[in-house]
């Protein structure tokens, strides 16, 4: 699959690109949006309300999931889904961020008994699945470890699904080729929900990114997000930094949008063009 040296970069590069999304995420306004005091060339404080006490260099609430994932992992030579679990109740029990909706519903499931995820159909668990890959041995187990955490808590068939097209995506990525061919070769293998999203947005090469993004939705349900990852990975296809930038002003779920196209995009090419002043995260 990879080497240690790429999945640590591919893990990095992610961190960075929610990091750097959190400026504008989980603004809608268009308005406010074009408005906003941000430095587009920096690292960000946020300016939506649900992400008060966070700063400039921090991650939303998505990547403090994905930071707790890589965090297990170190120590794993296998991912079993019931001990993760454990070990995530037990950060969410102290934590002090944003609790999203598939959160809330998960644990409220395991507090009645039951280890079952929520119905949430919200993509930002996608962004995280990348630390599997140090626990997985082959490809097929990565493929599985990904449905086994994806479970957890999007119980979703069409979470389910996307999340295993993005994990296939990864995989087949690896070899440096062009990512738009490979995603049409994906397109068919899994439910109608994903033929038609990536259909959707393909159709979108170069088109302009706010509006594109603002039309497919920006919101954090995976029947708005998805269609817009594949755009940004085939209008950018050589420029990750310009990639975060215009996924950025669009605002809505900038982060989750960017923590997929970054996780596909660094394992086919690399994160060097991310500049060094986002590394800065906290």
């Amino acid at each position: 699959m990879f080497t240690k040296e790429k999945i640590d970069e591919i893990i990095t590069a992610v961190k960075v690109a929610d990091s750097y999304s959190l400026g504008a995420h989980w603004v809608y306004d268009e308005t406010q949006l074009k408005e906003l005091p941000i430095n587009w060339e920096r690292l960000n404080a946020p300016h939506a309300m649900w992400h008060r006490g966070k700063n400039a260099g921090d991650f939303t609430h998505i990547g403090d999931q994905l930071q707790w994932l890589d965090e297990y992992v170190q120590d794993k030579s296998s991912f079993e889904p019931l001990d993760y679990l454990t070990f995530w109740q037990e950060e969410m029990a102290t934590y002090d961020g944003y609790i999203d909706g598939a959160t809330r519903n998960t644990l409220a499931n395991i507090e009645a008994g039951n280890n079952i995820g929520s119905d949430s159909d919200d993509f930002s668990v996608i962004g995280r699945i990348a630390p599997l890959l140090i626990v997985s041995k082959d490809e097929n187990d990565f493929i599985q470890n990904v449905e086994n955490f994806v479970k957890l808590s999007h119980n979703s068939e069409n979470v389910i699904a996307s999340a295993k097209f993005f994990a296939h995506l990864l995989l087949r990525a690896s070899d440096g080729k062009n990512i738009e061919e490979k995603i049409n070769t994906l397109k068919n293998d899994f439910n109608p929900f994903v033929a038609q999203a990536v259909e959707k947005g393909l159709k979108t090469k170069e088109q302009n990114t706010f509006d594109t993004i603002r039309a497919f939705g920006p919101a954090c349900g995976v029947d708005e997000g998805f269609s817009g990852i594949i755009h940004l990975l085939i209008t950018y296809p050589n420029n990750l930094k310009e990639l975060l930038v215009q996924n950025a002003k669009a605002g809505g779920d900038t982060s989750s949008r960017a923590m997929v196209a970054t996780m596909i995009f660094v394992a086919n090419k690399s994160s060097e063009d991310i500049p060094q002043e986002w590394f800065e995260i906290n």
